[in-house]
């Protein structure tokens, strides 16, 4: 685990319980305008899949079910799984108007929205099409998915972050800073202030004494 895994789970963001969930991250500055602290949005109520029955991640190979792409086969690029959402790299798309003012309209671009859990399913690489999931356990003891259809074991897909690092794959090198350094305790609290911890280190003697100092 890299330090900068360890930062993102020291920083992970508290949000209140009426907190409506959508396409951006929480946290930023578009889901904060869409979640202003004196409006209260209508709660989604949302079917709770669990964390052993979800099956669906990053870079999955998925074909829709239903809507305008039925049929099409694409990757999963997010999943919202607090909307049980997952969204496809160039389908189910629609346009919208960025930078839109009084004077201009804006730019119409392409914009990609999300799908539910059930809309999709996970495409059997042996033979390029849908099938149903059960999770097994190997003789090893891994937890991993199962074609039901082909028998076949689908190994979770390494999906790279935005820089491009596979987490999974990634090789701490000699610029690293490792995690037994990061958690390393280096700072012990004191109640002496920063000139008087200089002094000490340094050797100086405080030969000045205070004066009373009246006021009036």
């Amino acid at each position: 685990m890299r330090l900068s895994a360890l930062l993102a789970l020291a920083s992970k963001v508290t949000l209140p319980p009426y907190h409506r969930y959508g396409m951006s991250r929480p946290g930023s500055l578009s889901e904060k305008r869409k979640n202003r602290p004196w409006i209260r949005r209508r709660p989604v109520l949302v079917e709770p899949i669990s964390d052993e029955d979800w099956h669906l991640f990053c870079g999955d190979m998925v074909e829709i079910l239903e809507g305008k792409d039925a049929g099409k086969q694409g990757k999963v690029v997010q999943v919202i799984r607090e909307r049980n959402w997952v969204v496809l790299e160039g389908l189910n798309t629609h346009f919208r108007y960025v930078g839109r003012t009084k004077d201009s309209r804006g730019t119409m671009i392409p914009s990609e929205a999300p799908l539910l859990h059930n809309q999709v399913k996970l495409v059997d690489p042996v033979d390029r099409k849908p099938t149903e999931i059960e999770w097994r356990f190997t003789e090893a003891g891994e937890r991993v998915r199962i074609s039901a259809r082909s028998g076949r074991i689908i190994p979770k897909p390494e999906f790279p972050r935005a820089d491009g690092i596979i987490p999974e794959t990634w090789i701490d090198g000699p610029k690293d800073t490792s995690v037994e350094d990061a958690l390393e305790r280096t700072y012990v609290p004191r109640l002496k202030t920063l000139e008087e911890e200089v002094m000490e280190a340094m050797g100086i003697q405080e030969t000045r004494r205070y004066k009373k100092v009246y006021w009036y």
